[in-house]
């Protein structure tokens, strides 16, 4: 199999794994929590996105990674990355928690989006080895990244159904 085949192969698999991992073992759990602590817990997961860093440094990946990709993504993780940190910083001034759970999860997919176009142009599927180590991030970290600002994004902009029922019992109450 080629390389170009092989990455691809992983990238597709590495969603299917986690698309069922997550809706059988997290959103269900996720679901059950109150929506300030669902965001939390996405947002931990995003806190750990300075490791996209690792695409810069040097011995650890090959030196003939398109740099095109790399410093976009390693840049564009760790700016996703604090956004989540500061999410978390702020939970107990809600206003700022909100504003920054929607920052990290416009810019974090913006990132991912963009990256994938970067590889697709770059010819990252082709010379897939020269992620060394950090190969396992697009095939793994990477698609359940997308799955949670899917998840949190959708959760952003529906209705809550708690806040739907206390607006009506307070309309019914006067």
């Amino acid at each position: 199999m080629s390389p170009q085949t092989l990455f691809l192969t992983h990238l597709v698999f590495g969603y299917v794994a986690c698309l069922l991992c997550f809706s059988v073992y997290v959103l269900p759990r996720l679901r059950s929590m109150e929506r300030v602590e669902a965001q939390r817990v996405i947002a931990t997961v995003h806190s750990f996105r300075f490791f996209g860093l690792v695409f810069i440094l040097p011995g650890v990946v090959g030196p003939n990674l398109p740099a095109g990709f790399a410093n976009f993504a390693a840049y564009g993780d760790f700016a996703a990355g604090v956004l989540a940190l500061l999410a978390l910083l702020t939970v107990r001034v809600r206003p700022l928690f909100w504003f920054f759970v929607v920052a990290f999860n416009l810019v974090g997919t913006v990132d991912i989006l963009i990256d994938y176009y970067h590889a697709v142009r770059l010819g990252l599927p082709v010379v897939a080895g020269q992620l060394g180590a950090a190969y396992a991030i697009p095939i793994l970290y990477v698609p359940l990244l997308m799955i949670t600002h899917v998840v949190a994004l959708y959760w952003l902009v529906r209705p809550h159904p708690r806040a739907a029922s206390v607006l009506i019992g307070d309309a019914a109450a006067s």
